[in-house]
């Protein structure tokens, strides 16, 4: 793309407030300022924040009155003051309920692991049976095989 063409890209789109501020560190002051240089199409979108800018110094100001600071502060000191009344049994329904979550985690905790143990550790005999029932129903077989070198050594043989 030409360098005339170049538009500012979203990280420099939200920098350029501070760099019209003056606010903008290195090293994106300089790049936003290159590009503005050499890029008509940067300037533009320059331009357009400006305006939107200037806009906004035209639109009606509205005053607060003084009555909406101190009723603002006596309805907020009103409702601390009513937080601190309900504080007290508010207070012991907080600490039984996070009493209640501690056993309940505990509770669940402890589940998972005997889950865990169950499934992982301690070995299941009927599993196990299943596994090596082939090997159960040819017990009489091997054991009059001998040994498991005699096996290895009929492994490795040459087919008849």
């Amino acid at each position: 793309m030409a360098l005339e063409n170049q538009r500012l890209s979203p990280d420099e789109r939200a920098d350029l407030v501070a760099y019209l501020d003056g606010e903008l560190e290195e090293p994106g002051r300089s790049a936003i300022a290159t590009k503005l240089a050499h890029s008509a199409t940067a300037r533009r979108e320059l331009d357009a924040l400006k305006r939107t800018w200037e806009m906004l110094d035209h639109l009606p100001r509205i005053e607060a009155s003084e009555e909406l600071g101190t009723r603002t502060i006596t309805e907020a000191l009103q409702l601390v003051t009513h937080e601190d009344r309900i504080a007290g049994t508010a207070g012991l329904w907080v600490r039984r309920i996070k009493r209640a979550s501690v056993l309940v985690l505990a509770f669940v905790g402890a589940f998972a692991a005997g889950f865990i143990l169950m499934r992982h550790v301690w070995p299941n005999p009927t599993a196990e049976l299943a596994r090596n029932l082939s090997i159960a129903e040819h017990l009489e077989e091997y054991r009059s095989v001998g040994s498991f070198e005699f096996l290895e050594i009929l492994e490795h043989a040459p087919p008849f």
